[in-house]
């Protein structure tokens, strides 16, 4: 009777430090929000051309492919583990999309859901490493993300082929009642990535496992599903955004995700994510994506170089990392108090 006690309390006690935390990610995705504003009209003072509604209907489009790609990073940061495999698979997903369906080629358009399949089963590959085989998700996603490339380049033999599907350059290019298809996309996307994370079964389960393992799987959760499934959630994504590269620049290359996996985690962590699990919202990671995005377009507005843009990207994380840290929070009450 005491050791069933005893797990009920500890079972207990996690629930109101989420409260707390929730609060604290509230606050951290609407100050990412603010500065988003805050540094577009800022922008104004750079370049005229800058903080325009062209310029903000430029950064959605562009922070489309980083929202995408943030929401399966951020399953899967929260479930305790990390993806670096995106790259690789965004390459995957738009050589086969050129490859097999290509432009004008409409009557194989339905091989593009076949595309997201191969692309979730690569996911499963490193789920199954992680999961069942107990391998490190930083190991086993490297490792992945190094075959699947390879693959990829013995695929091409070193040279792409196929030019963009007209469904895709729609997706991408068009426009329907005067509002770009990919801000309409951007905002579907994102209803469904914030219903599937905070008001979904599956992710109170991830939340959950990210938390403390044992303590879900005392409650009943399906651990090992739930630890699986972020990992072929986040290969589809990387999937997807290689087929809106495509669309969007009218074909594909052998290194178009090289620059996507530093920001997909920054934007995680931005939004108020812990690296360790358990702890994040979604819109705070859109807002750390759109974020990004913005600082990016102002960076390549001054001139500056694409070097000086990853360094300011590594030290953000950094300093989200520090800021964000529960050690921090409580130094800070350590100092207020006589």
């Amino acid at each position: 009777m005491t050791s069933r006690a005893q797990n009920t309390s500890y079972i207990a006690v996690p629930d109101k430090r989420a409260n707390a935390k929730i609060n604290r990610e509230t606050i951290s995705a609407v100050s990412v929000a603010v500065l988003c504003v805050v540094m577009l009209l800022g922008s104004r003072f750079i370049s005229p051309s800058l903080g325009s509604w062209s310029q903000v209907e430029t950064v959605l489009t562009l922070g489309s492919f980083l929202v995408v790609l943030s929401f399966g990073q951020g399953l899967v940061i929260l479930s305790g583990g990390l993806d670096l495999s995106p790259p690789a698979l965004i390459t995957l997903g738009g050589v086969l999309s050129t490859a097999w369906v290509g432009a004008g080629n409409t009557d194989a358009v339905f091989l593009l859901p076949l595309v997201l399949v191969g692309c979730g089963l690569v996911g499963s590959l490193t789920a199954v490493g992680v999961v069942w085989l107990k391998v490190p998700p930083f190991i086993m996603s490297m490792a992945t993300s190094i075959m699947v490339a390879s693959a990829t380049l013995g695929m091409t033999n070193g040279t792409t082929r196929g030019a963009a599907p007209e469904l895709l350059t729609d997706l991408m290019k068009s426009q329907i009642a005067g509002i770009p298809a990919s801000i309409l996309l951007l905002l579907a996307f994102v209803l469904f990535g914030w219903v599937l994370q905070a008001r979904s079964v599956f992710g109170r389960h991830v939340y959950a496992v990210g938390t403390n393992v044992q303590a879900a799987r005392i409650a009943g959760i399906p651990v090992t599903l739930t630890q699986f499934l972020p990992y072929v959630i986040s290969a589809v994504c990387a999937g997807f955004v290689g087929m809106m590269l495509v669309g969007y620049s009218n074909g594909a290359t052998l290194r178009m995700g090289d620059n996507y996996l530093l920001p997909s985690i920054a934007a995680v962590v931005i939004g108020g994510s812990s690296i360790l699990g358990g702890r994040g919202t979604f819109l705070g990671t859109v807002g750390g994506a759109i974020l990004l995005t913005t600082l990016g377009t102002v960076i390549s507005a001054i001139g500056l170089n694409f070097g000086l843009r990853t360094i300011i990207e590594g030290s953000i994380i950094l300093i989200a990392l520090l800021v964000l840290r529960d050690e921090f929070f409580e130094r800070l009450r350590g100092f207020r108090k006589p």
